[in-house]
């Protein structure tokens, strides 16, 4: 998919602890990793930090974001609000970034608000996003919860095609 998108700069957001995309970084010119965890930032920038790999303190929801081909929002807006998912996403969108690779449940039927920091399964294709059909889909392979996620997946979508609808 990195080769498909012709991502030179990729950026993580939220970047966590930098375990599952390690590998991955290694592949472009340029990994950013951001997060709204300070000390993770500053943990990781010591850990793996390279002329090639950064991390900074970034809130997606409302800090102008370093410029990238690719964003990955993996497990994040799953914790936040409709309202903050909107932010985030107008946010993502507002980088120049052409592609967002984010977490989606396609089997979900319907999606439901939560407090922020809170978890739910999002289908980012059905209210209140309405996303078209994903360019790309990867299959998770989710085995939690007796398998009743096993449609977690992480969707493309090209950002120029993505117009937020307002309920």
């Amino acid at each position: 998919m990195i080769e498909e998108t012709k991502c030179k700069v990729l950026l993580d957001g939220p970047c966590g602890d930098f375990n599952w995309i390690s590998e991955i970084a290694a592949t472009v010119d340029r990994y950013i990793g951001v997060d709204v965890v300070s000390e993770l930032i500053d943990k990781n920038n010591r850990r793996y930090a390279t002329e090639k790999i950064s991390f900074v303190t970034k809130d997606l929801t409302r800090d102008a974001l370093p410029p990238a081909d690719l964003i990955i929002c993996r497990d994040c807006l799953v914790h936040l609000s409709f309202q903050n998912c909107r932010r985030a996403i107008e946010n993502i969108k507002q980088s120049g970034a052409t592609w967002l690779l984010a977490t989606t449940f396609a089997a979900l039927e319907s999606n439901v608000d939560i407090e922020d920091g809170d978890w739910r399964a999002l289908n980012m294709q059905a209210f209140p996003f309405f996303f078209p059909s994903p360019v790309r889909t990867i299959m998770e392979d989710c085995t939690e919860a007796d398998g009743a996620y096993i449609d977690k997946s992480l969707g493309l979508w090209d950002l120029r095609t993505l117009a937020l609808q307002h309920p």
